[in-house]
């Protein structure tokens, strides 16, 4: 029996853009189903206990810029650590990966594309024009995916989302649920792979 995971994240953080290719190699090695599930960023700092990286203390921004460079660094990823289009709004950007799962199409491509957007090609993902060019660029309808996104239906479905994210105990990106267990950080996945092979 095929296993699933659930997949929450931002699509605009960059330990979810340093995750891509180990999470999906994990996704191939074991035939996993998954949920890509975006939620939203700000109502999850506000409600779960966290804070948006501006609004941390210097200390911690210091380390989560350290670590960024480490990761970077250490799994041969480039990536701009200060990005031109950063933080932006990555609301219709989450609906249209709902939508594209939605629609049973092709929605980690999507999410993977738009995370790269943002950390490597200095891309705003705001901005609609572009992410209907992300999306074609997935060999996926953009206009269509966008379309979908602006509807109340996938509104209602991306808050609700989200708050099954938060009553799941899921307070940041990225996290993999997996039968109930939560795997925080993009430096969780030896743990992931003990749970998927246990």
């Amino acid at each position: 029996m095929q296993k699933t995971i659930d997949y929450y994240h931002f699509l605009i953080s960059p330990w979810s853009f340093l995750a891509i290719g180990r999470f999906n190699e994990i996704v191939v090695r074991h035939d996993l189903k998954v949920h890509y599930k975006p939620i939203a960023v700000m109502p999850t700092f506000e409600k779960m206990g966290g804070a948006p990286p501006a609004k941390r203390h210097h200390s911690r921004q210091r380390l989560r810029m350290d670590e960024l460079k480490r990761w970077s660094s250490y799994l041969d990823i480039s990536m701009n650590f200060q990005p031109a289009f950063f933080p932006v709004d990555c609301g219709t950007a989450s609906k249209m990966v709902i939508a594209a799962g939605n629609q049973e199409l092709n929605a980690g491509a999507l999410s993977d594309a738009v995370l790269t957007a943002v950390w490597t090609e200095e891309k705003d993902v705001s901005d609609d024009s572009t992410l209907v060019e992300i999306a074609n660029k997935c060999d996926l309808d953009g206009s269509a995916l966008l379309a979908a996104a602006n509807t109340d239906e996938l509104a209602t479905q991306f808050d609700a989302i989200t708050n099954e994210a938060h009553e799941a105990d899921v307070f940041g990106s990225p996290t993999y649920v997996l039968n109930g267990e939560i795997f925080w950080g993009q430096d969780r996945f030896d743990f992931l792979e003990r749970a998927l092979t246990g």
